[in-house]
């Protein structure tokens, strides 16, 4: 898979603060990244840099391979975490405005919008003012207009913020659907549950500095620690016996349904199957799976560890 982005080696400095310290990350073309990182750790300069609204102090951003232009901008959406619309202007008038300033003529953009509209429920509010709208669909107007142009590259700062559940998930649809549809998106998120739904990849960016990237299935994988659950029904005793080359953390028994959980840890070079296999002669086994580490466990541990 091609990069659409490759960041090489990008510092920037303001005044006696480091923003970004020699931070490299490739974007994959058509998939969801996610920029993950704590307040303050450089996420919205690195998206800023990508967008040449900042200049960096020393590296450089690739476009599709080439030196990023001001002719690329045209080719990127990009909804920042600080956003706002004009209050007393017409939902639908302030709308079209914004759609002509990405290039569209006034009927495509009418057109466009309308289709939005309808497909985020608030077509009701086309000619009512800016001011009316409440913060979530205020939102949704800003996040239209910012895909309006159907650009090669989106860019979210924080774009789930202010959203209530329903209208967080039609928008990881809506994310879903434009990946699908060719776009490459990128988002910075404290949301680590919306990381494991739509992510491909993350980065994670802790004091400035590029600490772990890749595959979200990978690293969630690269980062388990070996340790089972067991569901089995039958006699604890001839279960602790099966598992006796093993080391067993928890064992807890549920007296309605008869059903007993355990947590196991196997060696890397242990014989999964051997202890699968001993399990299931001795009791009655119900389930075995390995237990992987969520987003928001691995973000935790490896910013401690960065400490």
């Amino acid at each position: 898979m091609s990069n659409i982005i490759t960041v090489q080696h990008i510092t920037k400095r303001f005044t006696e603060h480091t923003a970004l310290d020699d931070v490299s990350v490739e974007i994959p073309a058509g998939s969801v990244y996610g920029l993950l990182g704590p307040n303050g750790a450089g996420k919205t300069t690195l998206i800023r840099v990508i967008n040449r609204i900042t200049i960096p102090d020393e590296g450089s951003v690739l476009f599709e391979d080439k030196p990023i232009t001001q002719q690329d901008i045209y080719r990127i959406g990009y909804l920042p975490e600080e956003r706002g619309l004009y209050k007393k202007m017409k939902v639908g008038e302030h709308a079209i405005f914004l759609a002509r300033l990405k290039g569209l003529s006034r009927y495509e953009a009418i057109v466009r919008l309308k289709e939005w509209f309808v497909r985020f429920g608030i077509e009701d509010w086309w000619n009512k003012k800016v001011e009316d709208l409440s913060k979530g669909m205020a939102q949704k107007v800003q996040f239209i207009v910012t895909v309006l142009h159907k650009p090669k590259l989106l860019i979210f700062d924080e774009p789930f913020s202010g959203f209530d559940p329903i209208n967080a998930n039609l928008l990881k649809e809506e994310i879903l659907r434009l990946r699908d549809d060719g776009a490459t998106v990128i988002f910075s998120t404290h949301n680590m549950a919306s990381v494991e739904e739509i992510c491909d990849h993350i980065t994670l960016i802790n004091k400035s500095r590029n600490i772990l990237s890749g595959r979200v299935d990978e690293i969630r994988r690269n980062h388990g620690d070996n340790i089972f659950e067991v569901q089995f029904r039958g006699d604890s005793e001839l279960f602790s016996k099966a598992v006796s080359a093993v080391q067993v953390l928890e064992c807890q028994s549920d007296t309605i349904t008869g059903v007993t959980k355990a947590k196991i840890h196997i060696e890397n070079n242990a014989d999964v199957r051997g202890v699968i296999a001993a399990v299931n002669s001795a009791v009655d086994l119900r389930c075995f799976s390995e237990i992987i580490p969520s987003m928001n466990d691995i973000f935790i541990r490896a910013v401690a560890e960065n400490k």
